[in-house]
């Protein structure tokens, strides 16, 4: 299969109207932060067994398309030994792989952020390919408060880190792996609604430029966006709101060729999550694109609360998960109604 032909095949695999993509790809310091305040230490051994426990979900796949899962998470396996990317695709769940290397400051920008892990990325890549990894993920974060001033992100904050988004979508596409595109403005400030939604459009703007300018594929990628919101420490918007808002940045900013754009959910709880996806699609009227999840905590806190790192809590903390993957799906569809968390 030529490199095009495999890129269009997991295009296929991953975007359906029904399903949407899970998160499990935190990074050693940040499994140490999950796993505390439950009282679990962020052993080698007891993250396979977390994260097996996920991806054994029996039905998990009817409501899940893909995974993106951390580097060690390719080699580790569940208790019948088999390696866990497998384990994934035996319910048709492709999985995907966290490529960058973390967030710093950008030089001689005051409050910019930039993401590392461009060096020896077709390297990596090709070694990910061969243990399973169909897709790969790359995040940009982009601050607004708690920096210098409302100049912040500065533009050439916001086009460096498109760049670097766009040389690692094409080198991905080159080998044969689907990028995910992350640009995530953060929610954690003081800004209201407007200055999240202004400066997402002009992040997202740069972003398909650079795209553009690197000869990527627009319909053999996936764009995982912020939803638009307030800042965490201003108020809460009411779902509708983040629906008109962020349909309003989507149809500005990212081309019709995009065939999904599956939202990060940042910091929101998990019912918060599902609520403004489901009015998303709600409001969603001829949007071209599908509008779905690649949630992290969103999906997945419920579970670790069940789990607590206890063997006799597995299927708890399973069903747990099941039940925030369906009420997504049905989200997915405009379906969700909050009176289904009781159930």
């Amino acid at each position: 299969m030529d490199t095009r032909s495999e890129l269009q095949q997991t295009i296929v695999d991953v975007v359906d109207d029904m399903r949407g993509i899970l998160a499990i790809d935190e990074s050693l310091p940040t499994m140490a932060k999950r796993f505390s305040p439950i009282g679990v230490e962020s052993t080698e051994s007891n993250r396979e067994a977390y994260r097996s426990l996920l991806l054994t979900t029996p039905g998990l796949g009817d409501y899940i398309s893909g995974v993106i899962l951390f580097e060690e998470t390719l080699t580790q396996h569940d208790d019948k030994g088999q390696v866990l990317p497998k384990v994934a695709w035996s319910q048709k769940i492709v999985p995907g792989i966290k490529v960058d290397k973390g967030k710093g400051p950008l030089a001689l920008s005051p409050g910019d952020l930039i993401t590392q892990g461009l060096d020896r990325l077709a390297y990596r890549l090709m070694q990910y390919k061969e243990k399973g990894a169909r897709f790969a993920k790359w995040r940009e974060v982009y601050a607004i408060d708690g920096a210098i001033d409302r100049r912040v992100p500065t533009q050439h904050g916001i086009e460096a880190n498109a760049e670097m988004l766009a040389r690692y979508a094409a080198t991905c596409q080159a080998e044969g792996i689907v990028p995910i595109v992350e640009p995530e403005v953060l929610m954690d400030g003081n800004h209201d609604i407007e200055r999240h939604a202004e400066v997402t459009e002009a992040v997202q703007h740069a972003v398909f430029h650079a795209l553009h300018r690197h000869h990527v594929i627009l319909e053999l990628m996936l764009l995982k966006p912020n939803m638009v919101l307030p800042g965490k420490d201003n108020r809460r918007a009411e779902p509708d709101e983040v629906a008109e808002a962020t349909l309003k940045v989507l149809r500005r900013t990212v081309p019709a060729a995009v065939p999904s754009i599956n939202f990060l959910s940042g910091g929101q709880g998990p019912e918060e999550a599902t609520l403004n996806l489901n009015a998303i699609n709600c409001q969603r009227g001829n949007a071209p694109w599908q509008l779905s999840i690649s949630y992290g905590r969103a999906l997945q806190q419920p579970a670790l609360q069940a789990w607590g790192g206890r063997a006799e809590n597995v299927e708890a903390a399973q069903q747990a998960l099941l039940k925030r993957a369906r009420l997504n799906s049905l989200a997915r569809q405009g379906d969700y109604n909050p009176s289904m968390e009781q159930d």
